[in-house]
């Protein structure tokens, strides 16, 4: 079964004492596997267990991770004293230093960087993450199915032009052996038929097509992840529809040939999102 890289989870839950949390799952196709964390500064710790948990399960992607929390405690200010004391002492030091005139009032003060600062009730990770976790399972399962479900459609799409490609190569086959035999009957020498068919012939190149299209028509149906292979496998088909399209001697058959290759380029296309 196919899974496609694009997807969206997301799962939220009230817990005591803390508020609610909330966490949304964005995945988009990439060549490999990238886990970006957003979290509130609590959560931050767990970063490490909330990779290891999404990434047990996808295998592929541009990964991205919300936590929200929506916290039922109130918040408090807190003054640096500290700080404060730290920040009059150097004032009263330039000024006497460099005799600089004027007074340092609250207003200044308040906006000095650290002075104040807003606190709130710290999250207990050890506590938290028990119920996170299983809060992520489930946005983690959310986003499989979506990726499941759009990966069927991709599946459908790509046999569906596997199958044109098999009928274009056929005409293609049919179409070349006839105009092989019509310009060879018009030399004289086998050297001239010889030389004729060095040129134009695509045999090989038609042989090798129908191999990749039979794989990649296997490839299809297999469970583990085969973007990758899949990829590899639409540039040969490219590859070789590019030597029949220089060769060809017939524009019936380079107009056939156009269309392989636009076929080609659709699915190239549509396995860059295929995990």
């Amino acid at each position: 079964m196919l899974n496609s890289m694009t997807g969206f989870g997301s799962r939220s839950k009230e817990i005591a004492a803390l508020g609610k949390i909330s966490i949304e799952l964005r995945s988009t196709n990439h060549k490999f596997l990238e886990t970006v964390l957003h979290a509130p500064e609590g959560f931050l710790a767990l970063e490490d267990r909330v990779k290891k948990e999404i990434e047990s399960r996808i295998k592929r992607g541009r990964l991205t991770c919300v936590i929200n929390l929506n916290s039922s405690s109130s918040h408090g200010v807190s003054i640096n004293e500290k700080l404060l004391k730290d920040y009059l002492c150097s004032f009263k030091k330039i000024k006497k230093q460099y005799s600089v005139g004027g007074e340092v009032n609250i207003d200044s003060l308040v906006h000095l960087p650290g002075v104040i600062s807003l606190t709130s009730a710290s999250v207990a990770k050890e506590k938290i993450w028990p119920l996170l976790k299983e809060l992520l399972a489930q946005a983690v399962d959310d986003l499989v199915r979506a990726r499941q479900k759009e990966g069927r459609a991709l599946a459908k799409v790509l046999k569906k032009r596997a199958q044109k490609l098999t009928l274009e190569l056929a005409a293609v086959r049919s179409r070349f052996k006839a105009v092989a035999q019509a310009k060879q009957a018009k030399l004289k020498t086998p050297e001239e038929r010889s030389s004729l068919l060095k040129d134009i012939d695509i045999s090989e190149e038609i042989e090798r097509l129908e191999f990749h299209i039979k794989n990649f028509s296997h490839k299809l149906s297999q469970a583990q992840p085969v973007g990758k292979e899949l990829d590899f496998i639409a540039q040969e088909m490219q590859r070789e529809a590019n030597t029949m399209g220089a060769k060809s001697c017939d524009s019936l058959l380079s107009a056939r040939v156009v269309q392989i290759k636009s076929q080609i380029e659709k699915i190239r296309e549509q396995v860059q999102n295929i995990e």
